[in-house]
């Protein structure tokens, strides 16, 4: 009977249309097909409920967006163009119908689904998977607003993304972030339709994770005893992601960034705890890049011992079937302030030697653990210490490109690897903050600024549209975009912590968010959108934050309310 509906609704709704903006309700990310002929909308039952098939995690789901759509009440803050028709009855059921209820959170998994909300009756909501359901209820929480709830009707949605991967990374080794802070943001994430949680665990600066087997490393690694992850709280964190459709994906980086493990292993990393930049030395000389030495040594025997014990009891905690492994930022001088390494290059050996080594030695046993491995671009590219593509199998490796935009992804995927994009030029969300070094003289300057680079590395700051209009796949043939699984926002977490987590991240990671699943195009124009889509996201930044997330405003309340008055109609040109 629900698919009978359902047919019903996509034939009468077969007229294809995009949300209008003289209706001003709208829905982010925006469907890659919503059609609504004439805007209307009726009250939303007091006894509303929403009818779905027992499954552990979309029952949660349910439950929450039940919650959520009886007692939001959003207020839009540009009142909608929409005929509330009296003579309609309340609605009073979505019935959702789920074809594959088994289907894991995996990556590539169907995230389709259909919507249809007819104008009398109860709305449809089917899915392939739960996945897909839990997608669609989001929107159709997005569909209701006002106080008593009102919902649109005469509405038929399909909606699938564009990209598989869609992503945050959130780095919790420089700056500890409690595990509230953490739930809140893949429940954001959630709301965005973004599906994976990339944990940046552990770095130099601290280890938080309490590894069962290891529990030296963060006894003595981390920030201390109320700065740590335990496995219950890395067991919640996984299952908040699984209520929420969002994977998490842990990364243990190594070789590099491994200095907090000298606490409690000072004999397998060199170059700990040393001054990160000597006095007198070479930029090509430094031991790290930024404060906080130490890279684990290959030539150590006990350093495979302790990290197959860690890779072994992660791999445990998180079910994702990706492992993040790292492998950036090889530093030539802290392995050679070690003295094996010396003699091994001294007898002809070579830091890309070692880490070929290092990289033979641990990615067939991550593989043994069923997992494919994630490392970060350097690995291949890097220009001073990388690894031949015969020591990474390309069914199971895949590369996170960083630097260089699109020329790095086009590199990539032309040696025939998977990509994910996060491209420091684009979607790196600590740019433009100001660097966080003491005593730098660079700012000793009264005639002039640093306002080209913000200060810092990677500046400009990334403004909302500059993530917005960033086409990951360009320059690439048809067949090396499909090597492109997606993408991901980072926030690395040198100058955030709590404080600041919310507004970092939000907006701007909402407008990943839409480029990912629905692109960043209009379908009939083959236009970007980013001027449509700044009063939607205005809207939408409102909700989140009505929602409790403390998302950080894109323009003055006054242009909110007068919809493209704060546009330009000029190009800029000098």
């Amino acid at each position: 009977m629900q698919s009978m509906l359902l047919i019903i609704c996509a034939a009468f709704w077969f007229l294809v249309i995009p949300i209008s903006s003289e209706t001003n309700v709208w829905v982010w990310p925006k469907p890659r097909t919503f059609s609504w002929p004439t805007p209307q909308a009726t009250l939303l039952s007091p006894a509303f409920t929403i009818a779905a098939p027992n499954h552990t995690h979309l029952s949660a789901a349910v439950k929450r967006y039940l919650h959520l759509v009886h007692t939001e009440h959003h207020s839009p803050l540009v009142t909608p163009s929409v005929n509330l028709t009296p003579s309609y009855d309340p609605l009073q059921t979505l019935f959702v119908a789920v074809s594959d209820l088994a289907a894991p959170l995996h990556h590539g998994v169907n995230e389709s689904y259909t919507l249809a909300i007819p104008l009398s009756g109860p709305a449809n909501l089917t899915a392939e998977t739960v996945w897909g359901a839990m997608r669609g209820l989001e929107t159709f929480s997005q569909l209701v607003w006002g106080d008593p709830s009102r919902v649109a009707v005469g509405v038929y949605v399909w909606d699938a993304p564009l990209f598989a991967h869609r992503g945050i990374l959130l780095d919790t080794s420089r700056n500890y972030y409690p595990v509230e802070d953490i739930v809140r943001t893949i429940g954001a994430m959630s709301a965005n339709k973004l599906n994976l949680f990339h944990w940046h665990i552990t770095d130099s600066h601290s280890f938080p994770l309490v590894v069962p087997s290891e529990p030296d490393l963060a006894a003595k690694g981390s920030y201390g005893p109320h700065m740590q992850y335990s496995p219950d709280d890395v067991t919640r964190i996984v299952q908040f992601g699984l209520e929420h459709g969002v994977r998490v994906l842990p990364e243990i980086d190594s070789p590099g960034h491994t200095g907090s493990w000298a606490e409690a292993y000072p004999e397998i990393v060199t170059c700990a705890n040393m001054f990160w930049w000597p006095a007198g030395s070479k930029w090509k000389d430094r031991l790290a890049s930024e404060p906080g030495t130490g890279h684990l040594n290959p030539l150590n025997p006990m350093t495979y011992q302790v990290l197959k014990r860690v890779i072994n009891d992660v791999t445990t905690l998180f079910p994702e079937p990706f492992f993040h492994s790292g492998s950036d930022e090889i530093i030539p001088g802290c392995w050679k302030a070690d003295p094996t390494i010396q003699s091994f290059l001294s007898n002809g050996g070579t830091l890309s030697q070692l880490l070929e080594m290092f990289v033979n030695s641990t990615l067939p046993y991550i593989l043994s653990l069923n997992r494919t491995v994630v490392y970060w671009e350097d690995v291949l590219l890097d220009d001073n210490v990388k690894v031949p593509t015969t020591a990474l199998p390309r069914e199971h490796v895949i590369l996170q490109t960083w630097n260089n935009g699109h020329n790095n992804t086009k590199r990539i995927v032309s040696s025939g690897y998977r990509a994910i994009v996060s491209s420091s030029d684009f979607y790196y969300l600590d740019c433009g903050h100001g660097g966080f070094l003491g005593n730098d003289s660079q700012f000793d300057e009264q005639e002039g600024d640093n306002s080209g680079n913000g200060g810092s590395w990677c500046g400009p700051f990334k403004t909302w549209q500059t993530i917005y209009n960033y086409d990951i796949t360009y320059g690439l043939s048809e067949e090396e975009a499909k090597l492109v699984l997606g993408g991901e926002v980072a926030l690395w977490s040198e100058q955030a912590d709590p404080t600041v987590l919310d507004a970092r991240i939000w907006p701007r990671a909402s407008a990943m968010a839409e480029t990912l699943w629905s692109g960043n195009r209009d379908d009939q124009t083959g236009l970007k959108r980013y001027a449509e889509a700044m009063d939607r996201l205005n809207e939408w930044r409102y909700r989140m934050v009505r929602r409790g997330i403390r998302a950080e405003p894109l323009q003055p309340l006054w242009c909110v309310r007068n919809p493209g008055m704060c546009n330009t109609v000029q190009p800029f040109v000098s």
